[in-house]
């Protein structure tokens, strides 16, 4: 062990039901480094983070922290050793407040055992301040945006003292902005000795933020290197054992008959005069930055949100969404963006996930139809390829892409004519993120009509036949494939330009 070597994790294997998940890895991170742990979907980095954050313990192998063997037998023996854990999935709890999130369970009191909101408050404030970000310390965390939600999560690992911190995809719910000035707050810990491991399925970021890397593939460590001396296509080649293409899988379908039309539909503060169409077998892309109204707009559609005003015509007919059960009678799917809050129940398996929206299609007589249930998960499993070894266990027990695979899936069993995906490669790595596309692609192709939501506009380029832009709550463009540019998107989504319909 290296003099500047903080950590060392060695040989480390282990299993669940009898199932092998880490084969013998071996890890190392320096002082004052940020460190990539790279990996498909399922290679095994949140169970090694989890080994180091003392949420699993090893089957085999050893841990040295600081030159000196250690037992990370619970969460709180790793915190105090000093390190801190981001985890991907929101551990926020909304109905408190944000001083309340980031001080649950460690909150300061005053010589008469009273809490002390007023030196709690003002530690929020300078904590979130280094983030760049203002809120009111008393604010309940349910009415921030989704990215301020996850600022107090990072938030959360830096307010007490750390030497080691591991961040499990912090960007997944930040605006560019906040990426940037979280990649900044990031150098500055680096520059005072503090070590981060960094795992991202952005391998732009790796590259702009990380100084090594560190690649599992099924449960194996498969090389490391330094970033500024590897090429990216190579990083990518490690992750998944192959070179994965990246070029366009569009091809364009048979447009049939437009079955959604959507008329001058407004929300206060959200949206207003929105109108488009949607065809049968079009791949049809919406696109923006933070805060445009694409999410909100969707959700209203869908009947999560009620209050709106406009009319939605399906297959000619006008119908009136005020919750998603009338949504799904209409034909309509909805895959949303945050899996915790939206679209999974952590406390059912994998199997009940896929079928709660279908769970008619499984019933005789009042009882469930175990055996078809199973037959058309592992249907769907193939399919998408789902990285499950046992679907009865708890959905929380897969990783984010993995999750998100499943969330598709009871999607594609409801069987809607018109999907939905808002953000539907969000923290998935590029191996999953070609058979998502592929699998949309083919959807389209049997005639659905498709709707993606992204703010990466190199996604919504490699699959749409159209693309609406959004800024604050209008559509500032409309174009045909052929004629937009990630530039030229970047105009319209930014207000430079507006107003602009190239479609023949």
């Amino acid at each position: 062990m290296g003099q500047d070597t903080v950590l060392e994790m060695k040989g480390i294997k282990k299993s669940f039901n009898q199932v092998d998940v880490l084969h013998g890895v071996d890890f190392s991170l320096q002082k004052g480094e940020i460190h990539a742990l790279l990996g498909e979907n399922g290679a095994g980095k949140s169970t090694l983070m989890n080994i180091l954050g003392g949420i699993h313990q090893p089957d085999e192998g050893e841990i040295v922290l600081n030159g000196q063997p250690i037992s990370m037998d619970t969460p709180r023996t790793s915190q105090e050793q000093g390190i801190r854990f981001i985890h991907q999935e929101l551990n926020v709890v909304t109905d408190l407040t944000v001083y309340e999130n980031l001080f649950l369970g460690a909150e300061i009191r005053n010589k008469w055992g009273m809490l002390n909101v007023k030196e709690m408050c003002n530690h929020t404030e300078e904590v979130l301040a280094k983030l760049g970000i203002y809120v009111n310390p008393k604010a309940y965390v349910r009415d921030l945006e989704t990215s301020y939600k996850q600022m107090i999560e990072i938030a959360k690992a830096l307010l007490k003292d750390s030497q080691l911190i591991i961040m499990d995809e912090p960007t997944t719910s930040l605006t560019d902005n906040e990426v940037g000035r979280l990649f900044a707050f990031m150098k500055s810990l680096k520059e005072s000795g503090i070590s981060i491991i960094y795992i991202s399925h952005k391998l732009k970021e790796i590259q702009a933020i990380c100084d090594r890397y560190t690649v599992l593939r099924d449960g194996s460590f498969v090389g490391k290197g330094t970033i500024e001396n590897t090429d990216l296509n190579d990083i990518t080649k490690l992750m998944v054992g192959k070179s994965v293409s990246t070029d366009a899988l569009y091809h364009r379908n048979a447009i049939g008959e437009p079955i959604l039309h959507v008329r001058d539909l407004t929300s206060d503060g959200n949206f207003q005069n929105i109108n488009f169409s949607v065809s049968k077998g079009e791949v049809v892309g919406f696109t923006g930055l933070a805060g445009d109204g694409r999410t909100e707009l969707f959700e209203s559609i869908f009947g999560f949100r009620k209050k709106n005003q406009g009319t939605i015509e399906v297959g000619g007919q006008s119908v009136k969404i005020n919750h998603p059960k009338k949504a799904l009678q209409a034909g309509i799917g909805f895959v949303p963006k945050n899996r915790k809050e939206n679209a999974i129940v952590k406390d059912l398996s994998v199997i009940e996930n896929m079928s709660l929206s279908s769970i008619k299609h499984f019933e005789k007589k009042g009882w469930i139809q175990a055996r078809k249930e199973r037959h058309k998960f592992e249907d769907y499993q193939r399919e998408l390829n789902i990285k499950v070894h046992n679907p009865k266990i708890t959905i929380d027990s897969l990783s984010g892409g993995n999750q998100q695979k499943v969330v598709i899936s009871k999607w594609l069993e409801v069987n809607a004519d018109i999907l939905i995906f808002d953000n539907p490669t969000q923290g998935i790595d590029v191996g999953a993120k070609n058979e998502i596309y592929q699998h949309i692609m083919n959807l389209a192709e049997q005639g659905k009509a498709i709707i993606v939501l992204s703010s990466e506009a190199p996604e919504i380029l490699r699959i749409c036949d159209r693309i609406f832009v959004m800024y604050q709550g209008e559509l500032t463009g409309e174009f045909n494939r052929e004629d937009a540019t990630e530039e030229l998107l970047m105009e319209y989504a930014t207000g430079a330009k507006k107003g602009e319909k190239q479609v023949g």
